[in-house]
């Protein structure tokens, strides 16, 4: 009998270990808060454009991005101003990994800004920068964008 105690004594342990180990953190809604939080905090600065191996970053030199309220993203800079709309969307409602959240981003003008529109998969993010990557589906070629803090 004491075996059995043993054995289902280890056996509780492990459950309320394990159980222990998943943290409310780690939910997908949170990762997606956590992002909508730290893009809306401040002005940022596109440091890398990688259309598909060509490196583009100076079409967006000069500028900084505001991702504000209603999903409004604006770029001003070099005496202009564009504005767009963005959003952080859970793709996968079932997994907890970041891997799974897209930083949407859509211009309709001027050209250079409506090539950032897409569906990006967060690839990392910090306090002070967000990387971007978008596989495209049509001509397989792979986009790399990343916003730094001003």
């Amino acid at each position: 009998m004491k075996r059995f105690s043993i054995y289902a004594l280890l056996a509780f342990l492990f459950i309320i270990n394990t159980a222990s180990m998943c943290s409310s953190d780690d939910s997908p809604s949170t990762n997606q808060s956590q992002v909508i939080d730290l893009a809306s905090s401040g002005t940022w600065r596109i440091t890398l454009y990688n259309d598909s191996g060509v490196v583009e970053t100076s079409k967006f030199t000069g500028f900084n991005f505001t991702f504000g309220a209603s999903n409004v993203v604006t770029a001003t800079g070099n005496g202009l101003s564009y504005s767009g709309t963005w959003s952080v969307t859970d793709s996968n409602s079932t997994d907890d990994s970041i891997d799974d959240l897209d930083f949407n981003i859509s211009f309709t003008s001027p050209v250079d800004f409506a090539d950032l529109t897409d569906d990006w998969d967060i690839v990392s993010k910090s306090s002070t920068k967000i990387e971007l990557i978008d596989v495209s589906g049509g001509n397989g070629g792979t986009d790399y964008l990343t916003f730094e803090k001003n």
